[in-house]
């Protein structure tokens, strides 16, 4: 289950250093990957391998007037391996989507993290802090 906010930065060739709290979620036998792909709030998702897998095949499994969310999904998914010093590299098709430029956020939401520019995150809920409440939340307690 991933939690927590890290404030990160992208270097100029793109990369960013993985925390390392963070990067035993990703070991594999064969090194660390990383599946990125783009998300409809505008952010980017990044999930474990494994992870990755079984959303694939759910997202593949969907019927054919889902075609917009397998696109979304599937046809921007990239599958990245850290280097050495535990850096991703974010595909620049994939900063441009998401507009990140230098400061980025890093947010566990659960099964994957949230990938966003530092200052859309801000401004997305800054949006969102109005909003009503969605039924499937409404009656949460902390």
């Amino acid at each position: 289950m991933f939690q927590g906010t890290f404030a990160l930065s992208l270097d100029a060739k793109g990369r960013m250093t993985i925390p390392t709290k963070v990067r035993p979620a990703f070991a594999e036998a064969e090194g660390s990957f990383v599946v990125l792909t783009r998300h409809p709030d505008g952010c980017l998702i990044m999930y474990s391998r494994p992870a990755w897998a079984e959303k694939r095949q759910e997202l593949a499994d969907l019927t054919f007037n889902s075609r917009y969310w397998q696109r979304l999904f599937l046809g921007y998914a990239q599958e990245i391996e850290l280097d050495s010093a535990g850096r991703v590299l974010v595909p620049p098709e994939l900063r441009a989507i998401a507009g990140l430029d230098k400061e980025v956020t890093l947010m566990g939401v659960g099964r994957y993290y949230e990938l966003w520019d530092a200052a859309a995150l801000k401004k997305f809920e800054e949006a969102q802090s109005g909003a009503a409440l969605p039924d499937s939340i409404a009656g949460f307690r902390l």
